[in-house]
């Protein structure tokens, strides 16, 4: 289903670290909003485009990123079945946008981003609200 919702990085991260990286991803790096990351692979991909971006370290396939204004993130989950793209409105502020599963949204609510618009369904129908 198509969705829109509009949150901070701090909270994308959150579900991207759930999501992707849960195991992987060094806790030391949490509660730095400058530390983000990467999986560089076409299948289960998170991109992020920033004003500046140095990689600290890979653990597995994500690359641990020091990050400085984050523009936007592209996240494609392994399945191929989510595909959402983050761009920021104002600092840490912006929306996500694109098609996810229902477990994506399951993931998305539960690391707190709750104002989720389902634009459009799987089928082509309008949304309800």
């Amino acid at each position: 289903m198509q969705i829109e919702v509009y949150c901070t990085l701090e909270e994308l991260k959150k579900f991207l670290v759930e999501s992707t990286g849960k195991t992987k991803f060094p806790r030391k790096y949490m509660d730095n909003p400058n530390i983000l990351f990467e999986r560089r692979n076409d299948v289960g991909k998170v991109y992020i485009e920033a004003e500046s971006k140095k990689d600290l370290e890979q653990i597995e396939d994500i690359v641990v990123v020091e990050v400085n204004n984050v523009l936007g993130v592209e996240y494609i989950s392994r399945s191929g079945r989510t595909r959402l793209k983050w761009r920021q409105l104002y600092k840490d502020f912006g929306k996500l946008f694109g098609e996810a599963s229902p477990n994506t949204i399951v993931n998305l609510y539960e690391a707190g981003i709750r104002d989720i618009r389902v634009l459009k369904k799987e089928d082509g129908g309008e949304a309800n609200g």
